[in-house]
């Protein structure tokens, strides 16, 4: 089963459009108010990598679980990990903003924060780039692994290739459920330096995994709209939305947990994260975070019916990227710039971010089979009925 992806020249030009509004937006944004452009490079570029982790996480579950429904869909989220290489160029660019973004960056800050000098053996800038580097450089190695594992087995077929891609995934989501949050407590908890909560590292891993999940989601649908992956029906559909639906609740029980247990042991070393955004658009944004993230997919996609249902996926899944922003904006805003901002700054480098990520992904797409024919599962997939 054969089928090449070929990227409309309508699509290149819309991305390469929006790349330049993003290169624009941080032009400008740079010289009427660094702190918030590189509040906003900050927001970007974990933003859309924590979607290409999450769908390195969905490639290894596949291969561990022995998954058959996903099989024939496994080039999407392989095509998604081709951002990680731009992302590491783009985080390494950070350490031209630490000084917006990160107090304990500040030079002497130890000497006059007994807090702050505890931390920085780990808290400095050369380990935290170090850090960087040994993250991005694990993760592009076995994302890359995997991804030559599969073309090959497309070249020559057999089961070998797909023992030795799930021995490999076993060692990607062992290092991913690592690195990742460590991640997570560098590029966002470290922004808080004084506040401590031992679930925020787990919750960013979670929300990885979930909202990468619905990107799969939303490119499967979009190549079947445009008349590739035919054999996508509402069985597969409902498959996807359960991933949706079950990692909606582990989100929401996490966020519950976290905010729970800093509210009933009420330690104002854990209180502070909440009191500063208990305010103004941020108390908002507290409320609409849950709705929006746990409650919306909660509701609309228990129902077997709304779950196979494109016409309700689709904006589900819409609004759900907007809820990862929005999740991302609580977390950073209120600790960098201490009030709610949003313009065409936050918009144009959304957009330019988005434009280089469907590029990226469009143009991995097309370097291999969309179907990979040699895969063991593969008829089941394509099958797949219940």
């Amino acid at each position: 089963m054969d089928e090449k992806f070929i990227i409309p020249k309508k699509f290149k030009t819309i991305s390469y459009a929006l790349i330049g509004i993003g290169v624009l937006a941080f032009v400008i944004g740079f010289f009427t108010d660094a702190q918030r452009t590189w509040a906003n490079y900050l927001l970007n570029n974990y933003y859309f990598v924590s979607i290409a982790i999450g769908a390195a996480f969905f490639i290894g579950i596949q291969y561990i679980a022995q998954a058959g429904w996903s099989a024939a869909f496994k080039r999407i989220p392989e095509a998604m990990t081709a951002y990680l290489p731009f992302a590491a160029l783009f985080f390494l660019l950070l350490f031209f903003g630490m000084h917006s973004l990160y107090h304990w960056s500040h030079e002497g800050i130890a000497e006059t924060d007994e807090l702050i000098a505890h931390k920085q053996p780990y808290l400095n800038i050369p380990f935290f780039f170090v850090r960087v580097i040994v993250f991005f450089g694990l993760w592009i190695l076995m994302t890359r692994l995997i991804r030559k594992i599969s073309i090959k087995e497309d070249l020559e077929g057999g089961l070998a290739y797909f023992h030795t891609s799930e021995r490999y995934s076993k060692i990607l989501i062992f290092i991913i459920a690592i690195t990742f949050t460590l991640f997570a407590v560098d590029m966002l908890m470290s922004l808080e330096v004084h506040w401590f909560s031992t679930l925020y590292a787990a919750k960013s891993f979670i929300s990885a995994f979930y909202h990468g999940a619905t990107i799969i989601t939303l490119i499967a649908i979009i190549l079947h709209q445009m008349g590739y992956l035919k054999m996508l029906n509402n069985s597969h559909l409902h498959d996807f939305s359960r991933y949706i639906f079950m990692l909606a609740i582990i989100w929401g029980y996490f966020n519950f947990s976290q905010f729970m247990l800093i509210w009933y042991g009420n330690i104002p070393e854990e209180t502070s994260f909440y009191v500063h955004r208990w305010h103004g658009a941020f108390k908002i944004l507290f409320f609409a975070n849950i709705l929006i993230n746990w409650f919306l997919p909660f509701i609309v996609l228990m129902p077997r019916k709304t779950s196979r249902s494109k016409p309700v996926l689709v904006p589900v899944i819409l609004i759900l990227m907007a809820g990862q922003y929005m999740e991302l904006y609580y977390d950073i805003w209120p600790a960098v710039l201490h009030e709610a901002k949003f313009g065409l700054l936050e918009i144009g480098a959304f957009l330019g971010y988005l434009g280089l990520f469907a590029l990226v992904t469009a143009t991995a797409l097309t370097k291999a089979n969309l179907v990979p024919r040699n895969h063991p599962y593969l008829e089941e997939s394509v099958y797949h009925h219940f």
